[in-house]
């Protein structure tokens, strides 16, 4: 149980992976274009900071849009998969942190990345079918970057427990990519 919660917690972990270590970053106007522009490519950072820091702003950014899919979500499936990421990414948030310190690490608290907030932003000006869309569609990008952050992160790390966290997390993450698969595309 606390593999499932620790690893989905890591789903959204590489949203931010992909954005790159303090790269500026590049917002489309809409969901849509988003969508189009499909997920932020990168390499994972290889430092402990920086991927602590990416991971703990992916899990920010699934909370924060996951507690607006339990206000404004009209898909009852779409709403009990925003609570479980609510569940996990708070739970990996902990681990990540726990996991760092005991390595001697100290991570920066988490925030949004620019691009997150305006994915953020975009979703609290939305409600019921168009929210359910735009949640989702943002919710498989985030997913693939997580993906790409925690397997570099758990094949490259400089860090051998932070490295445990991120390799723990891939086949949580691909669950939740799978899980996603089954949710509505509209």
């Amino acid at each position: 149980m606390k593999a499932i919660i620790f690893g989905g917690a890591f789903a959204s972990l590489a949203f931010t992976a992909a954005t790159g270590a303090g790269a500026p970053i590049q917002m489309a106007a809409t969901g849509q274009d988003m969508a189009q522009a499909g997920p932020q490519t990168g390499a994972a950072p290889k430092e402990a900071i920086p991927y602590a820091k990416m991971a703990g702003a992916s899990d920010l950014y699934e909370i924060q849009s996951s507690r607006l899919a339990q206000q404004r979500g009209s898909n009852a499936a779409v709403r009990q998969f925003g609570q479980m990421m609510i569940e996990h990414h708070t739970m990996t948030t902990q681990q990540l942190t726990s996991a760092a310190r005991a390595a001697g690490v100290t991570p920066p608290p988490p925030a949004l990345q620019p691009r997150q907030q305006k994915m953020i932003d975009e979703l609290r000006g939305l409600n019921g079918a168009q929210f359910d869309a735009a949640y989702l569609r943002q919710q498989r990008m985030a997913h693939q970057e997580a993906l790409a952050l925690h397997s570099g992160y758990a094949e490259n790390g400089d860090t051998p427990a932070l490295r445990k966290v991120a390799s723990a997390a891939v086949p949580i993450v691909q669950r939740h990519i799978d899980q996603l698969a089954n949710l509505p595309r509209n």
